[in-house]
């Protein structure tokens, strides 16, 4: 059985736009994530709902103009409630937002709902899912070359020339403001003592986040605008701490799930003989599944190397364990050994700090002994002196902080117990 092919007059179109979504909303979704205002992008990309439907109400078309108007001032006035449901009910930002986008969108609903009694051309499969399979070029070329043509810019539908001039607008602000976005979103108080309007760069990057949801609104929906302002941001969060490489690599993340979601969404339901899928939210899967493999293989924040280091530090713990046994041993202390595991007891010969026997410690091992030793009883001083806890009830404290690596220099002769 032979896959769909890439056709320029089926494919072509939908491809772009998605594409150029995906791009717009992961370029904006990085500040926002690093704000921890990734609900914000939700609550704005259902808020603009009622902005919308009452500018298609108003003008009863899908003018450019008027739906980014009704948008951008439905974004605003988002921006305000949620600032004036935080303050005067003082509740979290993560509750006003929520109560702020609920009314909103229930707003929008039901204006949709008026809408279509008064015969406005308004769909709410439209604004959920998108429209990209109605991207069709007919009359298309059959020929890659034949696109460089003039009619080729006469046939782009508008909606992908929306998201062409939204991802140059936005691509253009995040260049000319990029150091005073950086600083408002790490430290908005340091960003006014150095000049800067903190509030007015976020209102900015909110109209900015309106706009792309509404150029996206027509051709991918606002589910795929929500996933794509911040499945790409956390995933490049997950990969990097550096702002410029997180944002390069977010368009990346965007990019591969919007290749592999468009042409997932035709060709996974050929191989088992199935209808193609909505091409929008199988990118917003892909987007997700992106997102899920960074967390998983991230390699400072993911789940794998975060059990790597746990596993690591087992081990240290135990062979710390096993040689401040051994040592306070040969101090002749009536220390009991621990009960050792064999790999540990492997661990320490192979490291040249126990003999063959796994008795005696050698010359290495009794230093590394000794400073894990030192490190227990410096912090036992410590919170005697320092925290005043009794001397009787330091050790298992100190039991587990000395295993923190720390080497300090100095202290006094003796521990508390002499």
């Amino acid at each position: 059985m032979s896959l769909p092919s890439f056709s320029i007059a089926l494919d072509l179109f939908p491809l772009l736009a998605a594409t150029l979504a995906a791009l717009v909303c992961a370029l904006l979704g990085n500040f926002l994530v690093l704000r921890r205002l990734s609900l914000m992008g939700d609550a704005i990309s259902h808020a603009v709902l009622p902005g919308l439907v009452i500018a298609f109400i108003i003008s009863e078309s899908r003018s450019s103009l008027a739906m980014l108007l009704g948008a951008a001032i439905a974004g605003i006035a988002t921006v305000v409630l949620v600032e004036l449901v935080k303050k005067l009910g003082r509740v979290e930002p993560g509750a006003a937002m929520g109560v702020v986008f609920s009314v909103l969108f229930a707003l929008g609903v039901l204006l949709i709902e008026n809408a279509a009694v008064r015969h406005v051309d308004l769909d709410a499969d439209c604004v959920l899912h998108g429209q990209l399979e109605t991207l069709v070029w007919f009359g298309a070329p059959d020929r890659f070359l034949d696109l460089l043509s003039p009619a080729t810019l006469d046939a782009i539908p508008r909606q992908v020339t929306t998201l062409l001039v939204m991802l140059v607008a936005a691509s253009v602000f995040v260049a000319l403001f990029f150091k005073e976005l950086r600083l408002a979103a790490f430290d908005p108080a340091l960003a006014t003592t150095q000049g800067f309007n903190a509030t007015a760069m976020h209102f900015a990057l909110m109209l900015f986040v309106a706009g792309a949801t509404v150029a996206s609104f027509e051709a991918v929906g606002s589910i795929l605008v929500i996933a794509m302002l911040i499945c790409p941001a956390a995933t490049a969060r997950l990969l990097t701490d550096r702002l410029l490489p997180q944002i390069a690599a977010s368009l990346v993340a965007a990019l591969f799930a919007s290749l592999a979601g468009y042409f997932g969404a035709s060709w996974i339901p050929a191989m088992v003989s199935a209808d193609s899928v909505n091409a929008a939210g199988v990118i917003t899967v892909a987007s997700g599944a992106i997102l899920i493999g960074a967390a998983v293989v991230s390699p400072s924040h993911g789940v794998l190397a975060r059990a790597l280091r746990r596993a690591s530090m087992r081990r240290r713990i135990a062979l710390d364990d096993l040689l401040a046994s051994l040592y306070r041993r040969e101090e002749g202390a009536a220390a009991p050994r621990p009960a050792t595991a064999s790999r540990t007891v492997r661990l320490a010969t192979r490291l040249g700090f126990m003999t063959g026997d796994a008795q005696a410690l050698t010359d290495a091992g009794r230093a590394a002994a000794r400073d894990v030793v030192r490190r227990h009883r410096l912090w036992e001083s410590y919170l005697v002196e320092r925290a005043g806890l009794s001397p009787d009830h330091v050790h298992e404290t100190a039991e587990r902080l000395e295993h923190l690596g720390i080497r300090p220099t100095g202290g006094p002769p003796t521990d508390p117990h002499g």
